[in-house]
Formats: C-alpha cells, structure tokens, sequence
C-alpha cells in the first residue's frame, strides 16, 4: 500500500486549487471578453474555422464594396445617355421643324444657333466625369476623350482644322479608349460595367455619327437645304437605336449586379452567424459554470483546511 505523507497531500491541495482557479480564471475570461476563443490552445480547430470565416467575411466586405461602386457607375451611365437621348431627340424636333419647306433663311438661322448648342451640350455629355475619371474613354479614364479645338465664337472645332490643315482632334478619326473596366463583385467573378464613347455616340466612318450628323445639318441650315436637312432624321433614328439599345444593356447589367448585391448579403449572414457560433460565449452556460466552479473552489479550500491541520492555510488566516 502506498504510503501517503503530509507532503504528498500538501501538493495534491495546491494541484486542485491551482486546477480550479485556472478554470474559474478561463471562465471570467470568456465573461468579460464575450468569446470562447481567446487564444488558440482555447480550441485550435475551432481557431482555424474563425480563422478562415474571418477572411471570407473580410473578401465579402470587399466585394460589398465594389457592387456598390458599380452600381453607382451604371446609374450615372444611363443618367448621362438619358440625357444624351433628350439632346438628340430636340435636335430631332428641330430638324423637322426645319424641314418644312417654309421656314425662312432667319428662321433656319435660328435654328442653327440652336443646334450649336445642343453640339456643345453633347460634348459636354461626352466628357462626364464620375469621381475624377472620363466615363466614356475606356481604361484611359484620366484623358478627355472629346478635347476639340476652339472656334473663336467659343464653340467646339470638331473637325480639327484649322486654315485648312489638321492641327487638332477630328470627329473624322476618333477613337475613344476601348479597354473595359471590370468590377471583381464575387470569388471568379469579373463584370466590365464601362461603355465606350465611340459606341454611344459613333466613330468616324458612321454614318450616324452624332456629331457629324450635327456638322451635315448645320451645313444645310445655312445653305437653306431642307432636302439635306431631312437626310439628318435616319441618321438621327439610327443613332437613337444605339443609345436606346445601350441603356438596355445597362441594365442588364444593373440587373445582374443587384443580383450580385443580394447574394452577398446573404453570405455575409451566413458567414456572421457561422463566425458567432465558433467564437461567441455562451453567456448563460458561462454563469452557471462560473457559480459551479466558484463552488468548487470553496469546496476544495474548506477541504484543504480540515485535511491538513496545521496547514499552511492556517497560518494564512
């Protein structure tokens, strides 16, 4: 039979009490921290699950982030062809309302003056800027696009000549960046949400080119000929249709990223209630194993101090 000394039940009291104040300490950790994962000893399979729930949660926020930014940039995408729409459909009213035959040449004059300024207006549209960036030049967002020279009236040279050579950008031969902005909105998932301007508003060699359309239209205002005036209004349904066809490319696309948007949401929720699981206390369970182990210390205590007498416990009090 083994013989047990005062020693031996000296050390086995300290081994219980140092036992039990440790978990009473990990419980009021736990308490006060509110999680159950407070270092990776605490649950090291349990650490390597918060690990990676916190690092999808942190790609998720993210991707959160750029849905938004591409939402916002298709919204001002088809605010700005809606107003490109509006300027082409007055100068659509204002071509037939030349075309009649019976307008006088002040009449027509009239006109032109204001056609020269629906041509500014759409320049304008075509150099919007979103956050700093050319909306409608591609990857070459930070050039403009539309930079014409100007007339000394004010307005805009857009076919670059100047005494009859070529010192300035011509409609003729633009060409707007054509490199497509993609959005990363989910794990493998890239959607380009930019337009070019040469598709909004045509290249060079297009017949419905917006802008040359205006340049043939004013030509003949001035000249009083409403043949050619009409020969405008094709073209102009022409260039309609591509603007019409584009905005509802847009939103499909707006479409698709909402999509997106919500799909997001719920893994976000997901992954939240998943993280909570592995990390968060349990408050309630927490205080009962507070009040149980606090029991348990006192327990162990009064039992050291009854065991062992004299003990060490004694000369303490």
């Amino acid at each position: 039979m083994l013989r047990v000394t005062s020693n031996m039940m000296s050390s086995q009291l300290m081994l219980n009490l140092n036992r039990n104040a440790l978990q009473m300490n990990n419980t009021q950790n736990m308490l006060s921290t509110g999680r159950k994962l407070n270092k990776p000893s605490d649950d090291p399979v349990g650490i390597t699950y918060s690990l990676r729930y916190r690092g999808e949660l942190a790609s998720n926020e993210q991707y959160t982030k750029n849905v938004d930014s591409a939402l916002s940039w298709l919204d001002f995408n088809d605010t700005v062809l809606g107003q490109t729409g509006d300027v082409i459909q007055k100068l659509r009213e204002l071509t037939v309302q030349a075309a009649t035959g019976s307008n006088p040449q002040s009449a027509l004059d009239s006109i032109k003056q204001e056609v020269g300024q629906l041509k500014e207006q759409l320049i304008d549209i075509a150099n919007s800027k979103l956050n700093g960036k050319y909306i409608f030049n591609g990857e070459s967002f930070d050039a403009k696009p539309y930079d014409f020279l100007k007339n000394e009236d004010g307005t805009s040279n857009t076919t670059g000549m100047v005494n009859g050579q070529l010192v300035g950008s011509s409609i003729d031969t633009l060409v707007t960046d054509k490199g497509l902005i993609n959005f990363s909105v989910g794990d493998s998932v890239q959607l380009p949400i930019n337009i070019t301007g040469t598709d909004v508003f045509g290249k060079g060699d297009d017949e419905d080119n917006i802008f040359k359309i205006i340049d043939s239209l004013t030509a003949s205002l001035e000249k009083g000929d409403t043949k050619g005036i009409s020969a405008q209004l094709d073209k102009m349904d022409s260039r309609m249709e591509t603007v019409l066809t584009t905005r509802a490319e847009l939103g499909a696309k707006t479409n698709r990223i909402e999509l997106m948007q919500g799909r997001l949401s719920d893994l976000n929720i997901n992954l939240t209630d998943l993280q909570s699981k592995t990390e968060d206390a349990d408050y309630s369970e927490l205080i009962m194993q507070s009040k149980i182990q606090e029991n348990i210390y006192n327990a162990s205590l009064s039992a050291g101090s009854k065991i062992i007498q004299p003990t060490l416990v004694d000369f303490l009090r």
